[in-house]
């Protein structure tokens, strides 16, 4: 019966078409099996459109996941229905009465959450992007603080916010009403610190990394994976540090880090999309890159079509090498034993390979990030992939378990 079964709530995510976010959602559920007698999922997650929302309700493969979409007001929404009354509605509520646009905007969230064993704010970036003010995330915060119901930070970066102080002050004093912050690196416990965040901080790693690797059917017949090859992930999203968002600039860049890493290493290139929404995405961004590049060096490269975050998983398990802008493209790398060079603008990055390796050794930094640098950090490490190996394979049990360790931290909260 569903009163035997505890129903938790993975809210403030994104959409499957970020890899990342479905492989913090299969990760959740994993830890959540393990530790609570067959439970139910309600996933209620910002999408970019009607359309994306259904295809991913009709595409799920977990029978015990029930998908809900947050309700959006975008000005391309607001133009598209400008002559609804309801859109007026909302427009006075956003200048006049924002706590009734907050209610509205998590209103799909209300029939669970009185059932609900506990509320998990999922999206591991929701609260480390520190240039914005995360207000759609405090907000369902403050929806679910208001109800008295359990709610944590699941696997989640923070900050900093340090370039602002007052906003770093109010962060800190909406961050000390969490019941639970499930800090998924040291950075940010450390800086969690920093700010007098400290009791209600729990050390875990990202969901992520207990995702499973699954061979994608037939995929010998769609990209055939060679032995002795690099796999490599680029963003649109880096552009936005790299250049200031100066896209043609970055693809250019783009080109020419690719064609960089085929001349050092002598090997050929993978390109690995983990993101395709449309307003980010992956793939055509790498196509674009590649369409820069001499003809002699497009040979080497092979882009890989869309795939599950599993799936994915899997083809970038069997790289010899892998460098990566979208972190989870990362975690999937490092937790399959793939030596990996993370490309980085978030603490997350810095946070993550301190706790594997002790240090940021392979780690790129965003304003150091060029073709040169990028292809000698990856030809170094093709030389002591095996020593990297040796080092991922006696850290990853203890990362594994430190992720499956976030349903203990959250009994003992419930059970409080």
């Amino acid at each position: 019966m569903d009163d035997e079964r505890p129903l938790f709530i993975l809210a403030g995510n994104g959409p499957y078409a970020n890899r990342g976010c479905e492989a913090i959602v299969r990760g959740t559920t994993k830890i959540l099996r393990e530790h609570f007698r067959d439970p139910r999922f309600v996933c209620l997650s910002h999408f970019d459109s009607e359309e994306q929302y259904r295809k991913q309700c009709q595409t799920e493969t977990d029978l015990n996941i029930v998908h809900r979409a947050v309700n959006r007001l975008t000005k391309r929404e607001m133009v598209r229905k400008f002559w609804k009354p309801s859109t007026w509605t909302r427009l006075y509520q956003y200048h006049f009465n924002y706590a009734a646009l907050k209610n509205w905007t998590y209103e799909s969230i209300y029939p669970y959450l009185d059932e609900a064993k506990a509320v998990l704010s999922i999206g591991g970036d929701n609260y480390g992007i520190a240039a914005r003010y995360p207000t759609i995330f405090t907000n369902l915060d403050d929806v679910v603080l208001e109800k008295r119901k359990m709610l944590v930070l699941w696997g989640a970066s923070v900050g900093p916010f340090s370039a602002i102080p007052e906003f770093e002050i109010s962060m800190a004093r909406h961050l000390k009403r969490i019941p639970g912050i499930f800090a998924r690196e040291s950075a940010t416990i450390e800086y969690l610190k920093s700010i007098d965040v400290v009791n209600n901080v729990y050390t875990v790693a990202d969901p992520a990394f207990l995702l499973d690797p699954v061979k994608p059917p037939h995929i010998e017949d769609k990209v055939p994976i060679e032995r002795g090859v690099i796999g490599l992930n680029l963003s649109p999203l880096m552009g936005e540090y790299v250049t200031g968002g100066d896209q043609n600039r970055w693809t250019q860049m783009a080109a020419n880090i690719v064609t960089e890493i085929i001349k050092k290493t002598e090997m050929p290139v993978y390109l690995i999309p983990h993101v395709t929404i449309p307003s980010s995405n992956d793939y055509e961004f790498m196509q674009n890159a590649v369409s820069l590049m001499e003809d002699k060096f497009k040979k080497n490269c092979t882009i890989v079509p869309a795939y599950s975050a599993a799936e994915l998983k899997w083809i970038i398990s069997q790289m010899d090498v892998f460098a990566g802008a979208r972190t989870h493209s990362t975690i999937a790398a490092l937790s399959t034993g793939v030596p990996t060079l993370s490309l980085a603008y978030s603490i997350k990055a810095l946070g993550i390979n301190r706790d594997i390796f002790g240090d940021e050794s392979y780690v790129l930094k965003s304003n150091d990030l060029d073709a040169v640098t990028t292809a000698e950090k990856i030809l170094s490490i093709t030389e002591n992939a095996s020593t990297i190996r040796r080092q991922l394979g006696d850290k990853m049990p203890s990362m594994k378990n430190l992720a499956l360790c976030a349903g203990n931290h959250l009994q003992k909260l419930i059970d409080m």
